[in-house]
């Protein structure tokens, strides 16, 4: 039996290569403006991705490239990447008919914008907020899901707020280390911190964070503070850890534009606000994230007002 996953990679493949088969036309000199003109006329949609992120998106051991791809050889194509990030990008690239073809900049490129098109669109558990609206669209949400405390397996703290003044990990330039700091801004959201005085450990990504936690190393952490699947995929992977208290705040993870794009991003941002709401309506993503965290974090993405949003 065929997984979610196996029939999305076939269907894009299928989708978007057929699609595009005919050859390209040369876009008029509107259209050579237009972002969305762009993606369908080249057959490829460029997508940001992570693989240290699992389980968003992680590579695939010994998967091979296809033949036909349209992806340079500087990106990877479908079969090469998977998780609920990567899946979801597929499904996206399925419905506007074109082949998925992902990058890997660093994280504080995607999240600072300036990215001189050279991607199109970051599914990349990208969460909203006022600072990074400021360099990014967003569109319409495709999963939300809670920020929670984790200590060690063993730890007698029972409260976050009994961590006043220790040592906490979370992800560097992530809304978390922004949470900690008292700087976090969220739409429609009132953010109280329940730690006084952390002193913030940083880590380019949550996974060494976190086994430095379960471990006991030396950075000596009291607790981490990241995305509850984050942490609860850890402690399924044998990490002795354990969530503690009430999420901390809820956040909604998009797809992210460049604001600073060279391209008209108008059309393209209206489309993928489409796709993603009848990728909601349909059960594809919470189908996904079923699979992927046993758990649906997607119907409270699917009420969100987008045109609340500042785009």
């Amino acid at each position: 039996m065929m997984t979610n996953r196996a029939v999305a990679v076939l269907g894009i493949l299928a989708l978007g290569l057929s699609a595009c088969g005919g050859g390209t036309t040369t876009p008029s000199a509107a259209a050579a403006n237009d972002k969305l003109a762009q993606i369908l006329n080249r057959g490829t949609i460029l997508l940001s991705t992570d693989l240290e992120y699992p389980p968003q998106s992680f590579d695939v051991e010994g998967a091979e490239r296809p033949a036909d791809t349209r992806c340079a050889a500087n990106q990877l194509t479908a079969p090469e990447v998977s998780g609920f990030d990567v899946d979801t990008a597929i499904a996206v690239a399925g419905e506007l008919g074109v082949e998925p073809c992902f990058v890997t900049p660093a994280w504080t490129e995607i999240i600072g914008g300036g990215w001189s098109d050279r991607w199109d669109i970051a599914f990349g558990s990208v969460n909203i907020t006022a600072e990074r609206q400021e360099v990014l669209h967003f569109t319409q949400p495709y999963y939300a899901d809670a920020a929670r405390f984790f200590v060690h397996a063993d730890s007698t703290v029972t409260d976050p707020a009994e961590l006043a003044g220790e040592r906490i990990g979370a992800c560097a330039s992530c809304v978390h280390e922004s949470y900690l700091e008292g700087t976090l801004s969220l739409p429609g959201q009132e953010i109280t911190p329940v730690v006084d005085d952390a002193q913030v450990v940083l880590f380019d990504v949550e996974g060494p964070g976190l086994e430095a936690l379960a471990q006991g190393d030396n950075v000596e952490l009291a607790a981490f503070l990241c995305q509850e699947p984050i942490g609860q995929a850890a402690i399924d992977g044998g990490l002795a850890l354990k969530p503690i208290g009430e999420p901390a705040f809820f956040a909604y993870a998009a797809g992210a534009v460049d604001r600073s794009s060279g391209l008209d991003t108008t059309r393209f941002l209206a489309r993928i606000n489409e796709i993603v709401a009848g990728l909601h309506a349909d059960g594809t993503l919470s189908s996904l994230s079923m699979e992927y965290y046993d758990h649906d974090y997607t119907t409270e993405a699917a009420a969100f007002d987008v045109t609340t949003l500042d785009t």
